[in-house]
């Protein structure tokens, strides 16, 4: 009988070792995402079985496997603006009649952008008288010295007056032609000639060499030391009441510096006019703007065409013409002399 009951024992012990245990092993399932700002996101799942953790991988590595691959965003290329186009797309509110011919040079000294319509070449007037100066100015830094008395009171009366007189002596001071294009060589022009002789006024130049003088005058890049910059702009900012038209239509009220130039070609009777010089414009940013014109019948007319140019130039930079319309701007549009 107690053999009986002991084998009941061991029988109920070896049923009891044999019948499995019941479990349930829950696994973690890494689910990354990414926000549409873009912040990467994690969802855990559990799910019943028995996952090893030799053959799984980490929640972890799976996010950081899965979040390489979701999570990858494609940079995103702003659209280059044409300015070029732009510009000549702002010409197209000037309109030159009869012989006239315009071009204009735009450089916005903010955002750096720059532009130019037109490549034909001109005769400078007085203009000439800027690049008369930065050249007298380059040769005394190399030489040493300060300009003397006489060399600053022509100055004064060349840039402020436009006193012909004064560029003439200048003129001769620097070695005329041949001084102001081994000066211009320096600066970065390439499409400006000097006049022949004593014809100071003939020399001949483009509205993207202006604009390059211009940056001499005016930019941070320059072979002009500061003291020579600071002079030269003082004097273009106190040019005699009548003469303050051309490029200083574009400026928000006074905020301007700029030589213009004006002649009656003696073989046509016709006027070369143009302006070069520094406005802030009403948007606040700063630009150096390059007008140059002949054909006009009358100085009148000359400055009319000019100053319309100027308003189109700055105007297709600024934040009612460059930025809003730069989406609608045919890239295909070219500048035309």
């Amino acid at each position: 009988m107690e053999s009986s009951r002991a084998a009941r024992r061991d029988h109920r012990a070896r049923s009891s070792r044999r019948r499995p245990l019941p479990y349930i092993a829950l696994a973690a399932v890494a689910v990354v995402g990414v926000t549409a700002g873009g912040t990467v996101y994690v969802k855990a799942h559990a799910h019943s079985g028995v996952v090893s953790s030799a053959a799984a991988p980490s929640a972890s590595a799976s996010a950081s496997a899965s979040g390489s691959r979701e999570a990858t965003v494609e940079p995103v290329t702003q659209p280059t603006v044409d300015y070029d186009a732009l510009l000549a797309k702002a010409m197209k509110s000037v309109t030159p009649t009869g012989d006239q011919k315009v071009s204009v040079a735009v450089l916005d000294l903010t955002s750096g952008e720059s532009a130019t319509y037109g490549s034909t070449a001109f005769d400078t007037a007085s203009i000439v008288k800027v690049d008369i100066l930065a050249t007298l100015l380059l040769q005394a830094q190399d030489a040493g010295r300060q300009l003397t008395a006489t060399e600053k009171s022509y100055a004064t009366t060349m840039i402020e007056n436009s006193n012909n007189d004064s560029a003439t002596a200048l003129w001769d001071i620097i070695g005329k032609a041949g001084g102001l294009g081994t000066a211009n060589k320096t600066f970065g022009l390439t499409g400006t000639t000097g006049g022949d002789g004593a014809l100071w006024g003939l020399t001949q130049t483009t509205a993207a060499d202006q604009l390059i003088l211009l940056q001499q005058v005016f930019g941070d890049d320059s072979k002009l030391s500061s003291a020579s910059q600071s002079y030269i702009q003082g004097l273009m900012k106190q040019i005699e009441a009548d003469q303050q038209w051309g490029v200083s239509a574009a400026a928000d009220g006074s905020k301007w510096a700029l030589k213009n130039g004006w002649l009656a070609r003696s073989t046509t009777g016709l006027w070369d006019v143009n302006s070069i010089g520094r406005v802030t414009g009403e948007d606040g940013d700063t630009y150096l703007v390059a007008v140059l014109s002949k054909g006009s019948t009358t100085q009148t007319k000359g400055i009319s065409l000019i100053e319309a140019a100027a308003k189109a130039g700055v105007a297709a930079f600024g934040k009612n013409g460059g930025s809003s319309t730069a989406a609608s701007a045919s890239a295909s549009a070219s500048a035309s002399d």
